[in-house]
């Protein structure tokens, strides 16, 4: 079962609090890159918690998946969202540990990684 999570209010932060905080790629997390990116903007993925978080004008929102089945869904379904409106860039793969490449590629995801 998926669930969502939504919050507000964070006006006193930034995107960059959860990049090198909450969603760093220590704590499992490759970001989501867009052509919407801002110190306002950003989207996170975490092949390893199978969960996907987002930061946009002081409003967050976190979706935990239960099953990779579930993740793989989910961000498939953002990927799909952003390349609709020529926002998408791509996973960011270059910091990241070898564990969560390896986990996105395994998860069908080694061609929107860079």
């Amino acid at each position: 079962m998926i669930k969502t999570t939504r919050g507000g209010d964070h006006f006193d932060s930034s995107r960059y609090k959860y990049d090198t905080g909450m969603c760093s790629a220590k704590k499992g997390w490759a970001q989501i890159d867009s052509k919407q990116d801002a110190s306002y903007y950003g989207q996170w993925c975490n092949p390893l918690t199978f969960k996907l978080f987002s930061y946009c004008e002081g409003d967050v929102t976190l979706i935990e998946c239960d099953t990779e089945a579930e993740f793989i869904s989910e961000l498939r379904g953002n990927i799909a969202w952003n390349k609709e409106r020529g926002y998408f860039i791509g996973i960011d793969a270059f910091s990241q540990s070898g564990e969560i490449r390896a986990a996105l590629e395994r998860m069908g995801f080694a061609e929107e990684l860079h």
